[in-house]
């Protein structure tokens, strides 16, 4: 494949990222692990998850004639009715989705996990939850509940989402040390450090960047190379050394992870003495890679 054509591929796949199609494809996955890892084992062993799920498990534990999906979706539609009024109607119609898939695949699912161990209940319930969760954030929307209140509360407060998702759980897990016994909550809030865990490694498999600085006395040359061999973007950065003083130009460039080695290759073919700079790049927003989800 030529870097022309790989260029019009990744284009296309980028278009297709935002069709409503795919986004409820993502919705409907993430809901689908999130449901299962509520009803088929969290409500079973008695954990106790973060974020609205953990309050509607409360809400089980102590009112158990309503189940799970029933109280999940009662909490969310305030917090729905909320957001309609302060993030973008696009944000929140897929979240209703999310949600509205959410409850019904909690009411639909019967199957309980069949282990008896707790810290094999805690590993499967946050991997699979972390999954969900990290599955729906790719998309468009969410599954509802908290995280629309963190998007509201990082546009509207300037609060950042991970603080205000830590704080929300804090909350909840409050309320759990009242109603639950201690070992419980406890077990809960290991799992919880692996949700979060695993819905990070989610949203980084796929679009984890590389940033790579190029110091080379052939800069022209590289720039053409990354241009019309790799098919990537690259910029010119005028500097100095620092112990000659003599000026020179650096090569920067963002790359995925699987166009690290092409890159090194090429750029030591072109010159054996260069010194290559590779970093973490992780959130690269503009023309080329992840365009702006705006909320």
């Amino acid at each position: 494949m030529t870097p022309a054509n790989a260029t019009t591929l990744r284009r296309s796949l980028r278009r297709y990222a935002f069709t409503v199609p795919w986004n409820l494809f993502l919705l409907t996955a993430g809901s689908l692990l999130v449901a299962f890892s509520i009803k088929s084992v969290a409500a079973p062993h008695g954990l106790l998850t973060g974020g609205v799920s953990g309050l509607a498990l409360l809400g089980y534990y102590v009112f158990p004639q309503f189940d799970t999906g029933t109280w999940y979706f009662a909490l969310n539609v305030p917090i729905m009715l909320v957001g309609l009024k302060m993030v973008s109607r696009r944000f929140v119609l897929y979240s209703l989705y999310g949600m509205a898939a959410t409850s019904v695949l909690i009411g639909q699912i019967d199957y309980v996990l069949p282990v008896a161990d707790p810290w094999l209940a805690v590993l499967a319930c946050g991997v699979t939850l972390g999954a969900g969760i990290g599955v729906a954030l790719r998309s468009m929307g969410s599954t509802g509940g908290a995280d629309i209140l963190a998007v509201i509360c990082r546009e509207r407060l300037g609060i950042p989402i991970g603080r205000f998702e830590f704080l929300f759980n804090l909350l909840v897990f409050a309320v759990g040390f009242v109603t639950l016994k201690l070992e419980i909550v406890l077990y809960s809030v290991a799992m919880n450090f692996l949700v979060g865990w695993v819905t990070d490694a989610c949203l980084s498999m796929f679009s984890e960047r590389r940033m790579a600085l190029v110091i080379s006395t052939h800069p022209e040359a590289i720039v053409q190379a990354v241009l019309h061999r790799l098919g990537r973007g690259a910029t010119l950065l005028e500097a100095r050394g620092g112990w000659s003083g003599e000026p020179r130009e650096v090569v920067l460039t963002m790359l995925n992870n699987l166009e690290l080695k092409r890159l090194e290759e090429l750029v030591y073919e072109i010159d054996p003495g260069a010194f290559l700079i590779m970093g973490s790049g992780f959130n690269v927003q503009g023309q080329g890679f992840s365009e702006r989800k705006a909320y």
